[in-house]
């Protein structure tokens, strides 16, 4: 097995086969991935597929019922109070002191961590979050964006080097939903490794180097651009003034053309190696009389992948 300090230098979290019941209830069901430092990644899945679970025992806060992981060196189940002190966490509901103000709870949590220069912490973050002019106020007081805002400040006081986020823009408006994932995406290159929980595909697709797709089981680990060419491939949009059959028969003498349909007067072209075999394809078409207007390459949405997953799993 590898060492801990092989796993400290190679990994921030790395979990090898975690697995939690609830009674009869298998919640998390022999999970083993590493994830690199620096890295955010994603953990996607149906209400009830285990990623909050995953996150409450990479934090310590609940037991496994087998397995382990390490968590920025430490050991779960053996150092569970370095694990406590050392990373951070937003839980899906927060719970903030409501009649405190932003300043006094922070400074609160501040004290628990034993962090040093106090004020000046709650300062850095209460600025970084757009909070200092409202530091007075009582946190009863505040947006649902607000407190969101305020909750990551307290994750962050103590400056740890993992973050856990269990849905961090869930029932956000758009524009505190923005802020947020914009600074999720900025601390990332203060070399902080970040698990993001999340049902907002979107966002994972625009904030995650790798996504892992659960139902109590690993489904699928990749980047979501893999995990599009796994399941669906490369599909290249030819957009012609006029879209014929003949031109679709053009194409498909190509052995290389794994598929070619018109569809919404476009001509949708499966390819393996598109930046290769679009020139050929543009020559023929363009002999034949085809008047290209542009030509593009289909993306498929994470949303797309994830519900592919989830149905190839219910088929089994």
């Amino acid at each position: 097995m590898t060492d801990n300090t092989q796993v400290s230098s190679q990994y921030a979290i790395r979990l090898q086969d975690l697995t939690k019941s609830f009674g009869e209830t298998l919640a998390v069901d022999h999970l083993s991935v590493s994830i690199k430092r620096g890295e955010i990644f994603g953990l996607l899945g149906p209400n009830g597929a285990g990623k909050t679970t995953t996150i409450r025992m990479l934090s310590a806060l609940i037991a496994p019922t087998s397995g382990t992981a390490w968590i920025d060196g430490n050991q779960l189940g053996k150092q569970d109070q370095e694990i406590r002190r050392n990373v951070g966490i937003l839980t899906e509901s927060p719970g903030l002191y409501e009649s405190l103000s932003a300043e006094r709870n922070l400074a609160f949590f501040a004290q628990m961590y034993e962090i040093e220069n106090i004020s000046e912490s709650v300062e850095k973050y209460l600025r970084m979050l757009g909070l200092w002019d409202r530091r007075f106020e009582a946190v009863g007081t505040f947006s649902k964006g607000m407190r969101q805002k305020l909750a990551i400040a307290r994750a962050l006081l103590h400056e740890p080097n993992v973050l856990f986020l269990d849905e961090p823009t869930s029932n956000l408006d758009p524009e505190a939903a923005r802020l947020i994932r914009e600074f999720i995406a900025s601390i990332k290159h203060d070399g902080r490794t970040i698990m993001l929980c999340t049902h907002n595909l979107d966002e994972a697709d625009r904030l995650c180097d790798r996504v892992a797709v659960l139902k109590s089981h690993l489904l699928a680990l990749d980047t979501p651009t893999a995990l599009r060419r796994k399941l669906f491939g490369r599909s290249v949009v030819f957009h012609l003034h006029k879209t014929l059959p003949k031109y679709r028969e053009t194409v498909k003498k190509y052995q290389f053309v794994k598929s070619a349909e018109i569809v919404d007067n476009k001509l949708l072209v499966k390819l393996d190696k598109p930046e290769e075999q679009n020139p050929i394809l543009i020559r023929s078409l363009v002999q034949a009389g085809a008047e290209i207007q542009f030509v593009g390459e289909l993306r498929r949405r994470l949303e797309d992948v994830y519900l592919q997953l989830i149905d190839m799993e219910k088929s089994q």
